[in-house]
């Protein structure tokens, strides 16, 4: 059985003032991932809908305040909604390109928001989402926390295709579960670019053997209004990207990049995913289920269920 060669491709790129121009930038770098041979396209976190960088809501322990409220209510305004018209859009961009998308957003469900990862197929659908199960520090504010049911691996002819974000990244539990999923292709869109996130990209690479794709804002502190102040320079980095794509054994294959907007890309040969596990499979011969094992639950937990079943006589 041969397996697949595949060029896959990762958009470094501005944060963008609406979701509107996000949409058009996604469509941008994906003609240029195209035109370029790619089959697959990763955008950072948060990238539709916006990272909040350096915003507070208004909000100390115990008090907030109406202006925070406020913020929050066009947050809100500016996510989308999971189907809707702006994945609709996506797809749409997708199936020009026939390639799959792999799309960091804010995602409103109610009144709560999640930093969501979408999967978008070369046919325009909507495979399927993860929405971040732990939201770090005062992301928790805004954002609410995933559950185990949106924590896909796909099989694509590309490879076993699903994502990790951001600081999700540091939690060992979460990377074991994709692992015992088989993945090959890991992205992981985040918001953090110091130096010390390539050699937990390449960590990663090494430990699931599998291929990593990070990728990540280039900002200026123009691109963040909550964060600026009286008298800041707005052409300021705040955030150098560092986006990179890595093969399984923890080779960089390219960038990082750290001095603008970009894209890049690599050929990947999936045959290399089994080729590492030859000596290292941290869930299969390398595991020790006679001393450690992990239980994930992947039930949708909902605060709230509605039945049309007659209840019991006690209840009703």
């Amino acid at each position: 059985m041969s397996l697949p060669t595949s060029r896959v491709a990762v958009a470094q790129i501005a944060p963008a003032p609406s979701t509107d121009v996000a949409l058009e930038r996604i469509a941008e770098f994906s003609a240029r991932a195209a035109s370029e041979g790619a089959s697959l396209l990763l955008f950072p976190e948060a990238f539709v809908g916006g990272y909040p960088r350096g915003s507070d809501f208004g909000a100390v322990v115990g008090s907030r305040t109406e202006a925070g409220r406020e913020a929050f209510r066009r947050y809100w305004e500016g996510a989308i909604v999971v189907p809707g018209p702006q994945c609709t859009r996506i797809g749409e961009i997708a199936a020009r390109h026939t390639m799959y998308l792999v799309v960091g957003v804010i995602e409103r469900d109610g009144g709560t928001l999640y930093c969501t990862v979408l999967f978008f197929a070369p046919d325009g659908s909507l495979l399927g989402k993860h929405r971040k199960l732990m939201p770090t520090a005062s992301e928790r504010l805004i954002w609410g926390f995933g559950n185990g049911s949106t924590m896909p691996v796909l099989d694509t002819p590309l490879g076993k295709l699903g994502a990790v974000i951001c600081w999700e990244n540091y939690m060992p539990l979460l990377r074991t579960a994709h692992y015992a999923k088989g993945i090959q292709i890991y992205c992981a869109p985040t918001a953090d670019s110091r130096e010390t996130w390539i050699p937990t990209m390449r960590h990663i690479a090494m430990e699931g053997r599998c291929f990593v794709l990070s990728a990540n804002h280039f900002a200026r502190r123009a691109d963040y209004p909550g964060e600026r102040q009286h008298g800041d320079d707005p052409n300021e980095v705040v955030s150098r990207g560092g986006s990179c794509i890595i093969d399984p054994f923890g080779t960089v294959l390219a960038g990082p990049a750290i001095e603008g907007e970009a894209l890049l890309t690599a050929d990947i040969d999936i045959g290399a995913t089994i080729r590492g596990k030859f000596d290292f499979d941290v869930t299969g011969h390398y595991a020790r289920p006679d001393v450690f094992r992990l239980l994930v639950n992947e039930a949708d937990v909902q605060p709230v269920t509605f039945t049309d079943a007659a209840l019991p006589p006690t209840l009703g």
